[in-house]
């Protein structure tokens, strides 16, 4: 059972990677490729719907899982549990990213500045695109913590 819950784990990390990197290759390039156009485009379309949705869902239970992970490999081996601790660790520190730094560039971009404020959207919109970057080797790095730890439960490691 511990072994299904770890690959459960490895799989929602990699969904939620590659969600941030569709993020990336796809979105930011949406919202800065005509702005102020495209940021009043993505301020309507997300009246309804955003990626936070997802996020917001998806996040806190991969954490959950990872810490599950932890306790239940804490005597496994020190190999293992080690490498769990630090993927925990990762993803908790993706989100706390999220809500330090992207959630007020969220509310400039599509909430708060006025889209005559054409510099301060393309400075926000540029920060955004490329510190997504930086979470997504965050959390990369979490799924590789993982996949090591995973690696080491069955090599015995």
């Amino acid at each position: 059972m511990k072994q299904i819950l770890l690959f459960m784990s490895i799989s929602l990390a990699s969904g939620l990677l590659l969600m941030n990197v569709y993020n990336s290759l796809i979105d930011t390039k949406a919202w800065g490729s005509d702005i102020p156009n495209s940021i009043e485009t993505t301020r309507q379309y997300y009246k309804s719907v955003n990626p936070g949705n997802f996020y917001r869902v998806f996040s806190p239970i991969n954490q959950i899982l990872a810490l599950l992970l932890v306790v239940l490999f804490w005597k496994f081996s020190p190999g293992v549990r080690w490498f769990l601790v630090a993927s925990f660790v990762m993803y908790v520190l993706t989100d706390v990213f999220t809500f330090a730094y992207f959630y007020p560039r969220n509310d400039i971009m599509f909430k708060t500045a006025a889209l005559t404020d054409v510099e301060t959207l393309k400075r926000v919109w540029a920060e955004w695109d490329f510190m997504n970057w930086v979470r997504s080797g965050v959390l990369m790095t979490g799924v590789v913590f993982s996949w090591i730890s995973l690696y080491k439960m069955f090599s015995g490691k």
